[in-house]
């Protein structure tokens, strides 16, 4: 079995080297070719001066070159970055700086409305261009940093000593929203990755006749699960970025797609369409996770695809997954969470560390090889988070390690678990953790607030909408703000609505009572 990312890829292509691998619009690519194109780049990453353990960022949709850096620099010793296609250029030099980043894959245009955020990242030294015409990339002292377009760069590779690897070392890191303002990478081993996989296609039975569709970010776990449980079974993922649900539909249909994952918002958008009689011919697992599924939407989905399995999930960055509902039990427990994914261990436990007992709120906690090895460069958030698990020998000379999630759960008797709330101000929309400090900032420095907050308004199809409540300044416009808000933010996080008050409403410490507003603003978007 493999133990490390690329193994996942290479152990695959020598049991079935021309089943396909990738298909990414009209091109689909074997395991034995993806394999090839893989190692190529690894070769020319050594070449780049890539060291161990470095940090690779890739800033590209899904295509099939996001797939194969991934692996290649899996290969290659170093560790990669995906960062989400969405986030705009100062979100993304804040990953490049705080994970040091020494190489950034990514396109021309893309790379155009970065360079003004680059210039304070010092670590970086060379640029990879997916552009093949060489007319196409920028002179190469354009900037501190050498810029290679694809040719080029692969030109580059020759033979080199593969660096020695183990299963223990950082494969990945990974930026969620922090709850501080500031997004945190979550430092993922070989092993998380692997094991991850191994879980995951597990339970969902996946083998080499499956046709995979991701749609989600590789920069989002979740996303990600998609592509690393395909190569791991010898299963084609499909890589698609739609511009409309329509797009979805499509692409189950023409590539007789058998496995699909997606999140609460995209799934309450293809609930309205009429799916084509075929997809639910082949169409055998359907996946939610990033929040909770409504009743109606699942209802909706279920009745356009009957044949198809839905298994509602549960996780956290931290931790890759941690649970999933059984199909079977959809009826009997629609609002649960279901229980532990294989080779995870879930527990509930009161403050103390002490467990609940049935019905009792507390703390989700997961122990087990899924546990991240903490964020990068931040042991203070890292203690956090990351603390003894409950169950302990004492026997053991160090203590095991698990994620105490944050989240509030109850247990029922047969170990079903009931998702209650998160202890943080952390909204979740669309599937995205996100800060509300780090909307407040941009609010602030509009210069047209007073005060300001960001709350998570329960929202039918998007878990929780973002609202901005402020006291304003005198010159305040709020198309003006709402312009500001899009030149800062990506669209997940921009307000779906803003309120104004003559004062926000304070705790007894002077600071301002999120609970009270959200509280105040509970059925807004309720009909």
């Amino acid at each position: 079995m493999p133990t490390l990312l690329h193994h996942l890829l290479f152990k695959t292509a020598q049991h079935v080297p021309l089943r396909p691998a990738i298909a990414y619009k009209k091109t689909t690519v074997c395991y034995q070719q993806l394999a090839q194109q893989v190692q190529q780049q690894a070769a020319a990453l050594i070449a780049s001066h890539l060291k161990p353990q470095q940090r690779v960022a890739i800033f590209l949709p899904k295509q099939l070159e996001t797939v194969s850096s991934m692996l290649a620099i899996s290969l290659a010793g170093g560790v990669f970055v995906p960062i989400n296609p969405v986030l705009k250029a100062p979100q993304v030099a804040y990953i490049f700086n705080d994970c040091n980043v020494h190489i950034l894959i990514t396109s021309k245009s893309r790379l155009q409305n970065l360079a003004p955020d680059l210039e304070n990242c010092p670590d970086l030294h060379t640029v990879v261009l997916v552009d093949h015409d060489t007319t196409a990339s920028p002179p190469k002292d354009w900037q501190s940093y050498s810029i290679l377009n694809w040719d080029s760069y692969l030109q580059n590779a020759v033979i080199h000593t593969i660096p020695n690897i183990i299963d223990t070392d950082m494969a990945a890191i990974l930026y969620t929203s922090g709850s501080t303002g500031k997004p945190k990478g979550v430092v993922l081993s070989h092993r998380n990755l692997v094991a991850g996989a191994k879980s995951v296609s597990e339970y969902l039975s996946i083998t080499e006749a499956d046709r995979l569709l991701a749609v989600l970010p590789f920069s989002f776990d979740y996303g990600l699960n998609q592509l690393l449980s395909a190569l791991l079974n010898g299963a084609c993922c499909v890589l698609l970025d739609y511009l409309l649900p329509r797009d979805v539909l499509t692409t189950l249909e023409t590539h007789k797609i058998t496995g699909l994952a997606c999140v609460p918002p995209l799934w309450a958008q293809l609930a309205k369409l009429d799916w084509s009689p075929s997809i639910n011919e082949h169409l055998r697992y359907l996946t939610n996770s990033g929040g909770k599924m409504p009743k109606a939407v699942l209802t909706a989905i279920r009745q356009r695809v009957p044949n198809g399995q839905f298994f509602l999930m549960y996780g956290l960055t931290e931790a890759f997954r941690s649970t999933y509902l059984p199909p079977d039990q959809l009826d009997t427990r629609p609002d649960s969470i279901g229980k532990a994914i294989p080779n995870a261990d879930i527990l509930v436990v009161r403050e103390d560390g002490s467990p609940c007992v049935a019905h009792e709120a507390g703390e989700l906690v997961h122990r087990g090889s899924l546990v991240a090895l903490g964020y990068w460069n931040d042991p203070i958030k890292t203690a956090e988070r990351f603390k003894p698990a409950p169950k302990q020998n004492a026997a053991l000379p160090f203590p095991e390690i698990a994620v105490w999630s944050g989240d509030t759960v109850t247990m029922d008797e047969e170990g079903y678990l009931y998702f209650v709330g998160r202890k943080d101000d952390m909204i979740k929309s669309s599937g995205y953790r996100i800060s509300p400090t780090e909307i407040e900032e941009v609010i602030y420095s509009s210069g047209v607030a007073k005060e300001a907050a960001a709350i998570g308004v329960e929202h039918e199809s998007l878990g929780q909408a973002v609202v901005v409540v402020l006291s304003p300044e005198q010159h305040y416009d709020e198309a003006l703000l709402m312009q500001h808000c899009q030149a800062q933010l990506p669209n997940f996080m921009l307000p779906a609505k803003i309120i104004v008050l003559a004062s926000l409403p304070k705790n007894p410490n002077g600071k301002i009572d999120r609970n009270a507003l959200a509280q105040q603003f509970a059925e807004l978007f309720l009909s």
